[in-house]
């Protein structure tokens, strides 16, 4: 079954964590080039940062934030959570739809807490 936009319908109340966390699980994450070159840093792999989503127990905060290429308001969720071995990863990101389908869109992923 695909994870499309279709999968969510309009009107269907779904947990917004719960969506994201079966985007990961569907393997509909892109990360940005910032976040890349932050988990590179930190000898993070997207499979540690996939572990720490789907360990994570709810969205840590939800921001409010004007994207700067469009102008159009846009929510960014932040998700603290732990990989299998214990290593605290921070994550923020964003749902968009990529050629028809959601996908969760990763601008940061780090070992730190930062922008909290």
């Amino acid at each position: 079954m695909s994870l499309g936009s279709s999968y969510f319908p309009e009107g269907l109340h779904v947990d917004i964590f719960i969506r994201i966390k079966r985007l990961v699980v569907a393997g509909r994450v892109i990360f940005t080039e910032k976040a890349e070159t932050e988990m590179a840093a930190e000898e993070l792999t997207p499979e540690l940062v996939y572990e720490s989503i789907l360990n994570a127990p709810t969205v840590f905060k939800v921001i409010r934030s004007r994207n700067p290429h469009t102008n159009r308001s846009e929510k960014l969720f932040v998700i603290k959570g732990l990989t299998f071995d214990g290593l605290d990863i921070y994550t923020k990101g964003k749902i968009l739809t990529k050629e028809g389908a959601d996908v969760f869109y990763v601008l940061i992923s780090s070992k730190r807490n930062t922008d909290l």
